[in-house]
């Protein structure tokens, strides 16, 4: 126990004995984390904005022609249970016509009656990378003449979710690695003035853990000091944020994803960030110190 403490003592020590750099250390993770935060909250807020925006998109199934309205509507149960398919409204000749209407001057569909439209479905999927493969098990059903879907718009969706993914885990990558280079380097510029005393411990013969364990206690507590400041200063800034950009009549549209459903996540990543870049950055400063 004794041991323990003096470990832990000059862990401790070593924080307030190099305060500017322990400030820089402090600093440094905040403001990556932040970084960090930034990229993923907006990742989750475009993905919920791809989300509302497939669930808007729909593909329509034309019915035969010569199938009657009882026909067409008893269609609905083998729709609905085709893979993927969220939900199905069945839109009959006289319903389509007037939706129909309504976007037209009625001087101008003057001598237009319901037998020239179908009866249709108006369907919604719940997976829209599943688009052309529903639309092809929806065509073999016997009565459905025809399926619309904008394939194009479903592959676009896809792409720019794939390419934000992408991006996001680059940058959160990046910036990570970043972190770990600047600790670390911050960590050694303090241990540099302890190097005479770390190379007369090994003499003595101190173990590297046992020498190595302050600095990395040093770095552990400078991460998570960091990574909780970042996570107040990130709940602050994305709360403002997002109060502005909902009070903007613009964007009045967007849905902004509350802080309040995903702040578990971002608490948990930032201390898992921060902790192991400090470990690690600790770990890695006295690595040379070592070498006697």
């Amino acid at each position: 126990m004794s041991r323990l403490g003096y470990l832990f003592g000059e862990g401790f020590r070593g924080i307030f004995k190099h305060g500017f750099m322990s400030f820089a250390s402090v600093t440094i993770i905040i403001a990556c984390l932040i970084i960090m935060g930034t990229i993923s909250l907006l990742c989750v807020n475009i993905d919920t904005l791809i989300d509302d925006l497939e669930d808007q998109n729909e593909i329509v199934a034309f019915i035969d022609e010569d199938m009657g309205e009882i026909q067409a509507a008893a269609l609905e149960q083998e729709i609905v249970g085709t893979d993927n398919v969220a939900s199905a409204e069945f839109v009959s000749r006289e319903e389509a016509m007037d939706n129909f209407m309504g976007n037209y001057d009625a001087a101008l569909m003057e001598g237009v009656d319901a037998t020239v439209f179908r009866h249709r479905y108006v369907i919604q999927l719940d997976d829209i990378a599943e688009m052309a493969k529903t639309k092809q098990e929806l065509e073999t059903i016997p009565g459905i003449a025809k399926v619309n879907a904008h394939l194009d718009y479903a592959d676009s969706f896809i792409k720019i979710r794939n390419i934000i993914t992408v991006v996001s885990f680059v940058l959160i990558g990046v910036l990570v690695f970043v972190s770990f280079f600047i600790m670390s380097n911050t960590i050694k510029l303090a241990t540099y003035s302890r190097r005479e005393e770390i190379a007369i411990m090994k003499m003595v013969g101190a173990s590297n853990s046992f020498i190595r364990l302050p600095f990395v206690i040093e770095g552990l507590i400078l991460g998570l000091l960091g990574s909780l400041l970042a996570f107040v200063i990130m709940w602050g800034l994305y709360n403002a944020l997002s109060s502005r950009i909902i009070s903007s009549f613009s964007v009045s549209f967007l849905h902004i994803v509350p802080f309040s459903s995903v702040r578990e996540f971002v608490l948990a990543g930032f201390l898992a960030v921060g902790i192991l870049v400090g470990a690690f950055g600790g770990v890695n400063a006295i690595r040379n110190y070592l070498k006697v």
